[in-house]
């Protein structure tokens, strides 16, 4: 399992929000680059980075602030917020992105995953956002019908690289992950998954770590590195061994 460092963008800044609420927001750092150059250099292996503006107006708003990580550092970063079309995901793979996230796309047009997966094999990430088992969709603002588990399984055998699993309820609450509905989406697929919402503290990694053998193989954190509650360092030696 690998802890992966968030850095989440909104008109420029390195921010976080509580349960995806735009009125909710907290800025750590006016420089998203510098903050992703600090976790890369405690050891991160992989950097979540958010377009927030992206998500919300449905198309890409901080390319320079994400180029501008891909410059600094050498830690291979994941992209998503916003991208609804090929156009977008070929202009992300050829700034130099490691994978691109999609997430509305995922239910409003699951073809696109699947050519963007057979495009670019092991470099597409479904990003599945829900609230109360439900999929969430156009930056968390619209709650549908269809359940995680049904939309992970409509992209088994696809190519899709992983599954971020993220329980919206507990999104930069640092009330620890939601393991009951992470458990029931790993065992439902073979596509390997990643916890978000919720991490706290070294405690909430090890529970975590009961699902690896299930599939889970990564964590993202964001609000519980930047407000100290939770150690990268410690993190990474948890679930990797020493840096």
């Amino acid at each position: 399992m690998i802890v992966i460092p968030a850095v989440d963008i909104r008109q420029g800044k390195c921010v976080r929000l509580l349960q995806g609420r735009q009125d909710a927001e907290t800025v750590f750092a006016d420089d998203p680059a510098a903050m992703a150059l600090r976790w890369a250099e405690i050891g991160a292996r992989l950097i979540h980075v958010i377009d927030l503006d992206g998500a919300f107006n449905q198309r890409p708003k901080n390319l320079q602030a994400i180029k501008k990580i891909i410059d600094t550092i050498d830690t291979p970063i994941q992209v998503g917020g916003g991208i609804r079309d090929m156009k977008t995901i070929r202009e992300y793979m050829a700034l130099g992105v490691g994978k691109v996230i999609i997430g509305t796309e995922a239910i409003r047009n699951p073809e696109l995953v699947k050519r963007a997966a057979q495009d670019y094999p092991g470099r597409v990430v479904v990003a599945i956002d829900a609230r109360n088992g439900k999929v969430a969709i156009e930056g968390w603002t619209e709650t549908t019908r269809v359940s995680a588990v049904d939309l992970a399984k409509k992209f088994e055998d696809c190519g899709v690289s992983t599954i971020n699993f993220t329980d919206i309820h507990r999104d930069g609450m640092q009330t620890g992950p939601n393991i009951h509905q992470t458990r029931r989406l790993a065992e439902a697929v073979t596509v390997p998954v990643v916890a978000s919402g919720g991490v706290s503290t070294l405690k909430d990694i090890e529970n975590l770590l009961s699902l690896e053998t299930i599939g889970v193989t990564g964590v993202i954190t964001g609000k519980a590195l930047y407000s100290g509650s939770l150690d990268l360092k410690a993190a990474i030696a948890l679930t990797e061994g020493p840096v």
